[in-house]
């Protein structure tokens, strides 16, 4: 197995173990900031006197939490003067290895359906199984070079 090979498995795999450890986690309904102050029994103003801002700007930030324009750098601040930690998180649907093989898959499809076409027009089209078997090879060319372009459209 090449390096990048092992390195990409690498990343996969950490990628794949947060997904695992995200899997249910959603954003409370108030979001996270005002949820875990009223855990905590923290008023707006003994978080903003912790901060040493306003009690404007905590209800601003938790009101920006809500509608996505809070900064990262805001809600590690918060999560600190709560005596938190702030974790963010990019987590795939699925297994990554699943997504790069629809992907592969697509763009074989894509691949064999374009030169059938062409192939049709003269008169040399493929069989179903000729078809499904070009695909499939295709596709694992695709999944053993990992090509710079598989992610284009």
């Amino acid at each position: 197995m090449s390096i990048k090979k092992i390195v990409t498995a690498q990343y996969q795999s950490l990628v794949d173990r947060a997904a695992v450890s995200a899997r249910g986690l959603t954003v409370p309904k108030e979001g996270w900031i005002r949820t875990v102050r009223k855990a905590l029994g923290m008023s707006g103003a003994q978080l903003a006197r912790r901060l040493g801002v306003t009690r404007a700007l905590v209800s601003n930030t938790e009101r920006a939490e809500l509608s996505g324009g809070v900064t990262i750098k805001a809600m590690q601040q918060m999560a600190g003067a709560m005596d938190c930690q702030f974790v963010y998180a990019i987590v795939p649907a699925g297994p990554v290895q699943d997504m790069i093989n629809r992907r592969a898959m697509e763009k074989a499809l894509a691949v064999v359906e374009t030169a059938n076409k062409h192939m049709a027009l003269e008169a040399q089209s493929l069989s179903k199984e000729q078809i499904d078997f070009e695909i499939r090879r295709l596709q694992q060319e695709l999944l053993n070079r990992l090509p710079a372009d598989l992610w284009n459209d």
